[in-house]
């Protein structure tokens, strides 16, 4: 975790949620199959102030010749964010936010693996936190922090993602607090309130899109049944 995770809101929506700018240029589009290396929207802090940005999943560390080893690089482990190399000198200096409507876990069952989407009740945005860099050719990356899973949500998976209530954004984006209270888990009442989610298979084929990935399925011993099976795109 996190491997695979749903954005859709707007820029504009993104700028009025986190009183940004938009410097996105038109690039963000609705992604419900969010895959490593995909362009995804952050939030970090410039000379203006906060801004929204378009990035590429996977960081890519300043120093690093080949932009591909950000394919390995797309979390970043709370537990030794301080100490790696490739991650430490962005969680010092240049921590960002990313806005999400949820994420997808996989849990193995008798029938093989159940696909999950994890999310907030009534779709309410989920924040994750993160870090930038700044490739060598100038490329725009991003991680993001993973800690590990406690309550309902360990049942699905060991990790999960850092998430930020929002009166921990501006403290993210550019706090100098100790490094254990921004990396701290946020409370039992906020991840209790997320909702496990049942999905269909279809959100295992990178290729697919649409919000008909993250529609509910009912699940039955030995069966499974999706509500809104059509609501897909295909590539």
């Amino acid at each position: 975790m996190c491997g695979r995770y749903a954005t859709t809101r707007s820029s504009v929506d993104l700028a009025a949620l986190f009183e940004a700018l938009d410097e996105t240029g038109g690039a963000l589009v609705p992604d419900y199959n969010v895959a490593p290396t995909d362009p995804v929207p952050v939030v970090l802090t410039g000379t203006g102030g906060r801004a929204v940005r378009v990035a590429r999943w996977g960081l890519v560390p300043p120093w690093a010749r080949d932009a591909r080893v950000g394919v390995r690089m797309i979390n970043a482990r709370a537990e030794t964010v301080m100490s790696s190399n490739a991650f430490a000198p962005s969680f010092r200096q240049r921590r960002c936010l990313v806005p999400a409507d949820g994420w997808y876990e996989w849990r193995a069952g008798e029938t093989g693996k159940q696909a999950y989407f994890l999310t907030a009740p009534d779709s309410v945005p989920l924040v994750f936190a993160g870090l930038w860099s700044v490739s060598a050719t100038g490329l725009l990356t991003c991680a993001i922090v993973t800690t590990g899973a406690v309550g309902d949500l360990a049942s699905v998976h060991d990790r999960m993602p850092l998430l930020l209530p929002a009166q921990r954004w501006a403290e993210w984006l550019c706090g100098l607090a100790d490094p254990a209270r921004l990396l701290a888990v946020p409370s039992m009442k906020f991840l209790d309130s997320l909702e496990i989610r049942p999905v269909g298979p279809a959100v295992g084929d990178v290729r697919n899109d649409g919000p008909g990935l993250t529609a509910p399925m009912v699940v039955t011993a030995g069966s499974q049944t999706d509500v809104h099976p059509t609501d897909l795109t295909l590539f």
